[in-house]
């Protein structure tokens, strides 16, 4: 065979093989993000959690009748 099919051959596996690293580091990389996110799910339900034990304060203060109006 020429010299140049086997250059060329030689650049087609090269690019094979670079194509293939990059899939791999990628699909790390994607592993390593879905694993954030589902820490960051958890901690936000973590904190919901904790928010809905305090209780939300309340625009009503007991001393207020419904109208809003203070008693006299």
């Amino acid at each position: 065979m020429v010299l140049w099919v086997w250059v060329f051959l030689a650049i087609a596996v090269a690019g094979l093989v670079t194509l293939v690293c990059y899939a791999v580091w990628l699909a790390h990389l994607t592993a390593d993000v879905l694993s954030e996110v589902a820490v960051l799910a958890d901690r936000g339900a973590e904190l919901l959690d904790v928010v809905g034990h305090l209780g939300a304060p309340s625009s009503h203060h007991g001393d207020d009748d419904p109208s809003g109006n203070r008693p006299t």
